[in-house]
C-alpha cells in the first residue's frame, strides 16, 4: 500500500507538471495505472453533433484502426459513452455495461463492431469540461473485468481526474468549431440521409425513430416505452422497415446503415 501511494504521488506530481503540454495524457494515464492496472487508454472529446476528437490513445496500430479510425467514421453514434456524454452531463466514472441499453450485448453494434476490440471491459471518466464539451477518459482491459474494489479505487480519484481534465482541456470548443459543419450529425438525421439512397421518403418518421432504437440496442419493450407505443406496435414497425429496406435481420440492417454512412462520406 505504501509503495502504491508513493507511485500515485509521484505520478500526480508529474501530471501537474505537464498540465498544458502534450505530456499530460500520458502522465495522467500513468497515475491511474499506479492505482489499478489496465492495458489501454483512449481519450475522446465530444461536442453536440460533431465528430469526436481523439485526444490521446496508446493502442498498437492494429487496435487503433478499430478503436479510433473506424470508430470516428460512424460507430461512435451508437456508443453508450457518446450518447451519455452530451452536455450538460454528470461528471462520473461509469462502466460501459451500466450505460448500455437493455439489448446492447445482443445488438449489432456490439456483435459487428465492438467485439472486434477484444476487450473484456471498458470503464470511463465522463467529464464536463465546459462549453458543452465532454471528455471521456476510458480505461480498458483485455482479459478480465474491473472488480468492484478496483472500480471504487478509480472512482475515488474522480475529483483529481476531473479537475485535471477541466484545466487541461478547457479550450476544446475552438477545435470543434473549426470542423466543417457536415462532420457530425445527430443519429436520426443520419438515418434519414443514409436511407435516402434506397428511395426518397421510404421510411415514415416513426419508422426512422424505431430504426434509431434498434441500432442503439434497445429491445422492443424498451423502444415502446421510449416512444409511448406498445411493444407489439414496435414489432409491426420493424417488420415494415425490414420489408421496405429489403433486409431480413438486424445484422443486415446494421450493415446497410454502416454502408450508407460510408457513401455519405
Amino acid at each position: 500500500m505504501k509503495s502504491q501511494l508513493s507511485d500515485w504521488t509521484r505520478s500526480c506530481a508529474c501530471a501537474v507538471e505537464t498540465l498544458g503540454t502534450p505530456g499530460l495524457p500520458t502522465a495522467l494515464t500513468d497515475a491511474l495505472r499506479a492505482v489499478v492496472p489496465f492495458e489501454f487508454t483512449v481519450i475522446f472529446a465530444y461536442h453536440r453533433d460533431h465528430k469526436p476528437l481523439d485526444l490521446f490513445d496508446d493502442f498498437p496500430a492494429t487496435k487503433r484502426k478499430v478503436m479510433v479510425d473506424d470508430y470516428q467514421e460512424g460507430p461512435y453514434l451508437l456508443d453508450p459513452f457518446y450518447l451519455h456524454s452530451q452536455s450538460p452531463t454528470e461528471t462520473r466514472l461509469a462502466r460501459l455495461r451500466d450505460l448500455a441499453p437493455d439489448r446492447f450485448y445482443q445488438g449489432e453494434y456490439f456483435r459487428n463492431y465492438y467485439v472486434q476490440t477484444g476487450l473484456a471491459e471498458e470503464i470511463g471518466y465522463v467529464i464536463d469540461v465546459g462549453d458543452d464539451v465532454s471528455v471521456v477518459i476510458s480505461a480498458m482491459r483485455e482479459h478480465k473485468a474491473f472488480s468492484a474494489r478496483e472500480f471504487r479505487d478509480l472512482e475515488s480519484l474522480l475529483p483529481f481526474v476531473a479537475a485535471t481534465a477541466r484545466k487541461h482541456w478547457c479550450g476544446l470548443i475552438g477545435q470543434f468549431l473549426s470542423q466543417p459543419a457536415s462532420n457530425g450529425q445527430r443519429l436520426p438525421r443520419l438515418i434519414e440521409d443514409a436511407f435516402q439512397s434506397f428511395g426518397r421518403n421510404l421510411l415514415t418518421p416513426r419508422e426512422a425513430e424505431v430504426v434509431e432504437y434498434i441500432l442503439k440496442g434497445h429491445s422492443a419493450d424498451a423502444t415502446g416505452r421510449a416512444l409511448g407505443i406498445t411493444s407489439g406496435t414496435v414489432r409491426i414497425h420493424r417488420r415494415n422497415i425490414y420489408a421496405k429496406l429489403r433486409v431480413s435481420s438486424q445484422g443486415e440492417l446494421f450493415s446497410k446503415f454502416m454502408a450508407s454512412l460510408s457513401e455519405l462520406g
